[in-house]
């Protein structure tokens, strides 16, 4: 009797478990239909555009030969009206004003699309207001402590395509000086990018931000939090500038993998280029690049990782001796190395992708540069000592997303310094994002500071408010990182 009632259970749960999977499967089929029906409604959209463009052309030319014709008949007319036609006078106006309907209707089928060879500019602005609870000589910062307000920039954009071949860019950033309020105007990028180069492969020259890591090549106000994460401003110098040239390969292969290979003059928005007195060989450049893939784990998660490298192999001293805290201390760069390895995960709901997302973020990097210590502050004083620093920096945050204007996350930070393994610092920082619109939004964010003892800088607190916003044409916008 107990085996029948077993067998009874085990028969309906198979009995569910089946009519669940069909139901599944019956959803699943329903959104590749409608994937499908979305599919053809855009391709018949595209074929009536270009058939309603081909159409316009037609009867512009149209209209152009039928002008032409009564231009010509109002010639031959002239000829023969001496005594009894009109008189000369009217004729030559009627094909002055012929010849005016000409020229514009020309003019009209040449420019369809009026803003075809105008570039596209856009403006962003970023303000943060801040409170600090210690000074600058307490924090290292270049800012104040107590309340501030900065005008961390204002960037103008400007795009266009040079050619079929390549399209240009060029950022304009202008950030105030803290002590005097200044605006500096500085080119923060300006570089050429090809468009069709065979083999999956795309070249840029001039001044960009090199591919490094996830973070460090793209804009402050980009970023998921306020402040760019501290291993990037110790190790990359925040962003990752350069003057030179880097390519990119998309691999031939069915899985998304991106090579990219570059080098420049410096690396690093805060790192000035080495110093190159009198002749600089190819090891006096910085060598970088990244190798990066994507894997979509199941259809509401998807994975990004990649790994990247930086090699100066003669920094020739980024221009000049680095002094040490105790005052006395000196060292010298000799080599800089930098390595990386960056993932990210996100739930990205098909369904509701508007409203909900998570993603949770990671980088690690490390540092080993070498330095020739000079303990005396006296170099070649005989005591010097030559040797690598390994220091060890990584940043991590999550943020959710529950609505389609709300989103809040946390941040965490630890670096030791590139000169100095044992000087540590770590920073946790909560933060809340309100996206007005996709051009305007407000982001509240709280950062505890610590440093150990080496460094000779005291824990710190700060309340940071950023308010960003975009006008125009703005290729990067506000992306999901």
């Amino acid at each position: 009797m107990k085996l029948k009632y077993v067998l009874g259970w085990s028969s309906a749960l198979c009995l569910s478990a089946i009519i669940a999977q069909a139901q599944e499967t019956i959803e699943v089929d329903k959104l590749d239909q409608r994937l499908k029906q979305i599919q053809e409604s855009f391709e018949k959209q595209q074929r009536e555009m270009r058939e309603n463009f081909e159409r316009l052309i037609r009867e512009q030319q149209a209209q152009i030969e039928a002008l032409k014709q009564q231009i010509a008949n109002a010639t031959n007319a002239v000829a023969g009206v001496q005594s009894n036609a009109a008189p000369a006078g009217a004729v030559a106006a009627q094909l002055q004003e012929l010849n005016e309907k000409v020229d514009k209707v020309s003019e009209a089928a040449k420019k369809i699309l009026p803003s075809e060879f105008n570039p596209s500019i856009g403006l962003v602005g970023e303000t943060v207001f801040s409170y600090r609870s210690k000074g600058s000589e307490d924090t290292g910062s270049d800012r104040p402590g107590g309340f501030d307000v900065y005008q961390r920039s204002v960037e103008l954009n400007i795009a266009a395509s040079v050619d079929p071949f390549a399209k240009g860019y060029a950022v304009i950033n202008a950030s105030a000086d803290s002590q005097t309020g200044e605006a500096t105007l500085g080119v923060e990028e300006a570089a050429l990018q090809t468009t069709s180069l065979p083999w999956n492969l795309e070249l840029k020259a001039g001044r960009f931000f090199g591919e490094f890591g996830k973070l460090s090549y793209i804009h402050d106000h980009e970023l998921p939090f306020v402040n760019r994460p501290l291993a990037l401003e110790e190790y990359i110098g925040g962003e990752s500038r350069t003057d030179g040239a880097q390519v990119n390969w998309l691999l031939p292969v069915p899985h998304y993998v991106s090579l990219t290979a570059g080098l420049g003059d410096g690396f690093g928005g805060d790192i000035p280029p080495n110093d190159p007195g009198s002749y600089r060989a190819l090891s006096g450049l910085n060598y970088f690049g990244r190798l990066s893939t994507y894997f979509d784990l199941t259809p509401d998660l998807q994975l990004e990782t990649g790994v990247s490298g930086l090699i100066n192999p003669s920094t020739q001293n980024l221009g000049g001796a680095l002094a040490q805290p105790n005052g006395v201390t000196t060292l010298t760069e000799k080599e800089r190395r930098v390595a990386g390895f960056d993932l990210k995960v996100s739930y990205v709901p098909l369904r509701n992708n508007q409203f909900q997302r998570l993603d949770w973020g990671t980088e690690v990097l490390y540092s080993d540069s070498r330095y020739l210590f000079d303990p005396d502050g006296k170099p070649g004083s005989g005591d010097d000592y030559d040797g690598n620093v390994g220091s060890v920096g990584l940043y991590s945050y999550v943020t959710y997303k529950w609505h389609r204007q709300w989103s809040a996350g946390f941040l965490f930070d630890y670096v030791q310094s590139a000169e100095n393994h044992n000087d540590v610092t770590v920073a946790y920082s909560p933060y809340i994002t309100w996206a007005l619109s996709h051009w305007n939004q407000l982001r509240l964010q709280y950062t505890h500071t610590d440093h150990n003892a080496v460094s000779g800088l005291h824990p710190d607190d700060a309340i940071y408010l950023q308010w960003a916003w975009i006008i125009g044409s703005h290729a990067h916008g506000w992306q999901q990182r």
